[in-house]
Formats: structure tokens, sequence, C-alpha cells
């Protein structure tokens, strides 16, 4: 393997997603050199987070540039519904929000992140590399001092004051930094394809609750992002039914014709995504901290782990900014993240094993099974509870606000 040049900086980011390309934004405005790697040669996945919270769009504002951002194509939804019974009920309601933007904007992920990568190229002291694969970190005496990557020109050493690892839900760092991960509840599958869009369709984005429970379709604009929940089965015994097998099941609770689900020649045509709900029992290490999905993975209800990876992001650069670009960095820097941080975390996956159990509960009665789940129910029977769960999905257990010197 050739050896390519080696790299000093001050912070090297593991992930270009929101979170990491979000810190190495902020950190290049507060003048900090910063180097983000990324394993992947583009950021054109589909079926990634792609929803953009009110709070990140008051990031955006913060930063002065909302304006420019929401030029980019997206879609909106002041609300958030499903159906039961036949009606259409509001689960969250953006529209008391303390906030300018009282929207959710739904945006291909990769147009967000480019736009993030083109803002933070706009300063000197900021480098992204992508096609890099974490290989190991470089530590001395307990300390880690960088990283080892591998790209198509060979294996390189980054080193620095401060490694963060925003590599997501199977990061490598945090593997590789020996951090222990603590796991709740058991793992659930989503499918999810794409559907077009047709004249006659449901105008609003929904969680649909028919008949039986587990359909979310997000509007895209020209077509459906429809993610399939799967329940008393897996989806290894799903395909070995048969994809005709599949697009039945699909076509029982959803609101679409049942011609559409022709769309889904195969099983090619779907992602799977394994969700699981875990947290670092301790997120820093001397010299290394991990943020977003690789210091907690949630549940994609309400789309909420971006949400929760730019909060972190903006927690973390208002603490460990000033420090690192003055050179005095130290373990009570990161430790003061990881406190910043931890409440809303638990506070977040405590909300969403509860309505896990919820559903499972429901599942186990056939009843309530062919109904909506209790927190469905709870929300049509008290309204109101639509405007918290719109300020809980829309702004987190707590908002965070970029520093007056980086506005």
């Amino acid at each position: 393997m050739n050896q390519i040049s080696d790299i000093t900086t001050t912070c090297v980011i593991a992930g270009a997603g929101p979170g990491g390309l979000m810190l190495g934004l902020l950190l290049a405005r507060a003048g900090v050199d910063v180097t983000v790697v990324e394993k992947h040669g583009n950021f054109l996945r589909d079926f990634r987070g792609d929803t953009i919270h009110p709070s990140t769009l008051e990031v955006m504002g913060e930063l002065g540039l909302v304006d420019e951002f929401l030029r980019l194509p997206h879609t909106r939804a002041a609300k958030l519904t499903a159906e039961m019974a036949g009606r259409t009920i509001t689960m969250a309601d953006f529209s008391r929000l303390p906030v300018k933007h009282r929207f959710i904007a739904f945006m291909p992920q990769w147009d967000f992140l480019n736009f993030l990568a083109a803002q933070a190229g706009r300063y000197p002291n900021f480098r992204l590399i992508m096609n890099a694969r974490v290989i190991e970190l470089i530590e001395d005496r307990q300390t880690v001092g960088g990283l080892v990557i591998e790209t198509p020109e060979g294996r390189s050493s980054i080193r620095s004051e401060l490694v963060v690892g925003a590599d997501g839900r199977n990061s490598v760092v945090r593997e590789k930094a020996g951090l222990e991960v603590e796991s709740f509840g058991e793992p659930s599958e989503v499918v999810w394809m794409k559907l077009s869009k047709q004249p006659g369709d449901p105008n609003e984005v929904m969680g649909h609750a028919g008949p039986r429970q587990g359909l979310v379709l997000i509007d895209r604009g020209d077509y459906w992002q429809c993610g399939y929940v799967v329940r008393r089965t897996t989806f290894l015994e799903i395909q070995q039914k048969g994809i005709e097998a599949f697009r039945k099941a699909v076509a029982e609770i959803s609101p679409l014709p049942v011609d559409r689900m022709q769309e889904i020649c195969s099983f090619e045509d779907t992602s799977l995504l394994v969700v699981r709900i875990d947290r670092l029992k301790q997120w820093w290490r001397p010299g290394l901290i991990c943020i977003g999905d690789a210091a907690h993975a949630m549940s994609p209800i309400g789309g909420v782990g971006v949400n929760l990876a730019i909060q972190d992001a903006v927690a973390a650069a208002n603490i460990v900014a000033v420090p690192l670009r003055e050179g005095r960095l130290s373990n009570a820097d990161l430790a003061a993240v990881e406190k910043r941080r931890m409440f809303p975390t638990k506070a977040t996956q405590k909300l969403q094993l509860m309505m896990r159990s919820s559903r499972r509960t429901d599942e186990g009665n056939d009843q309530r099974r062919k109904g909506p789940p209790a927190f469905i129910r709870g929300i049509a029977r008290w309204p109101v509870l639509a405007h918290i769960a719109g300020r809980l999905m829309g702004l987190g257990f707590r908002m965070e606000h970029v520093c007056a010197s980086q506005r």
C-alpha cells in the first residue's frame, strides 16, 4: 500500500453527515483548522434522514444561511398527520413554535450535505477528504492524537488535537476507541421504498394508521418515500415468501391504490433499516469525543436523529472551539459536551422506548392491534398534545443556539 502525505490539523472529524459537516463548518468559522473525512465518494444515498427540523432551520438562520438554504428544492410540512378510523389526526403541529420557520423541510440529505460542505469550503482552514476510510486511531499514552485513513491513493496519518466520531450508528471510531455501548429494547426493521405520487393521492405528509398499523408516507414532491414497519415477523421471512406477498402486505395498510404496488418490481427496489436504540456510557476519551448517532442511535420516529446530531454539533462547537483555537483543550471540555447533551438524549430515547412499548402492548391485544397505537389514540382524544409533540419533535428537549460570536 502506498503512503500519501500525512496531515496535521487541529481537529479531525470522521463522518461527513449532518453532525460532522455542521461541526466542521462551525469550527472553521471559529478559526479552528479542521479536517473532515468521509468513507464514501459522494453523498448520493437514498433513504437517509431527509428531515430538516425547525431547530436546524433556526441554526441556519443564526448563521445567516437560511434564505439561501431554502432556495434549494424541498417540501414543507407545518404539521404531521396520521389516519385513524377513516379520519385524519394531527400528530404534531409546529404552528406555535417560538422560531421563525415553523415547519419541517423535507430535502434529500445529499442536497443538505452538499450545501454544508460548500459553505464550509469557503474557509481556507477547512478540508474535506472523500473516499477516506478510518483504519485505526493514533494513540500516545492513552490519549488519542489522530486517525489513520485509507484512500484510493494509499494510507495517510492525520494528527490532531481532537478526534470527533460523527460516523453514524455503526461508528468505526467508537469501536476503535473501545467506548462502551448500552443498548435498549429489541432491534426492529423498517423497509424503505419509493412509490410515484399521482393526482388524488393524500396531500399531506402522514403516518398511516389503518386497519393494521405500520406505514409511513413522506411527500418528496414527485414521489412518496414509504417506510413499511416489519412486525410479528422478519424481513428475511418476508423475502422468502416472495415479492408478490410483500406487495400485498404493503397494499393492505397503504392509502394508495393497490396497482401502485406494482412499481416495487423486486426487493432490490427496497432498502432495509435495522432500527436500534443505544448510547455510549461515556462519549469521550482524552483527545476524542463522539456525537450524533455515533454517541446515541435513535429510532427513525419523527426523523429526530438528524436534529439531535445538529444540536450535538452546535453544543460541541460552542464548548470546544475557543479551547481548540487557543491550544488548551482539556478533558473537562469534552465532559462538558457530554453533560450538555446527555439530558436531551436520554429524554428522547425514553420517549421513543415508551412509544415502542405501547405499540407492542397493543400488538399483544387482538382488538387493539386492529386500531391505532395508544399514543395516536391519546393525541386524537386530546388535540393539545399535538402542539406538545410538535415542540418535542421540532425543537427537541434542549435546543442549541450558535454562540453570538459566530453569528
